[in-house]
């Protein structure tokens, strides 16, 4: 399965890219992380509106067909470390790619969010992108080492 990080926004500090390409590196064979980084759309002049619907369009041309949209949204679902464990197996039941969908500085469009399978939350507090693309890394690949028993996770 490839899990396959769809997010707004190209260039990020190189901390972040350093430490989301730390816990790619880390990903088993059958569970691979991919960033699939698109272009945010220039502020200037355009309503959020556009901003998001603009965005949406390059999101959903780098999503493969019959993949499993999972949006990341402070609207949507809290899940611990546990849960987020049998989320991911029960994608890898499913037998499709999951796409996790992170939307720029104003979110994502409502038309994206209404094709979401599922809706999650990483916090209830608001994050710069770049600790979004490190946290999903860190808090997916914890999530595999408790599926299979690894000391990474303690409880």
């Amino acid at each position: 399965m490839k899990l396959l990080l769809v997010a707004v926004g190209q260039r990020q500090p190189a901390w972040a890219d350093a430490a989301f390409d730390d816990f790619v590196k880390r990903f088993p064979p059958e569970m691979r992380l991919i960033l699939k980084a698109v272009k945010a759309e220039p502020r200037a002049g355009k309503s959020t509106e556009q901003l998001m619907a603009a965005e949406g369009q390059r999101i959903e041309a780098a999503l493969p067909k019959g993949v499993r949209r999972v949006v990341l949204d402070e609207h949507g679902t809290r899940v611990t470390t546990q849960a987020l464990a049998a989320r991911t197996q029960a994608w890898l039941q499913d037998g499709r790619d999951v796409a996790l969908l992170i939307g720029g500085p104003d979110g994502l469009s409502p038309e994206i969010k209404a094709t979401a399978d599922e809706t999650l939350r990483l916090s209830d507090l608001t994050l710069p992108h770049a600790f979004v693309r490190v946290m999903l890394a860190e808090a997916l690949y914890r999530a595999w080492t408790v599926s299979i028993n690894h000391p990474y996770h303690r409880e």
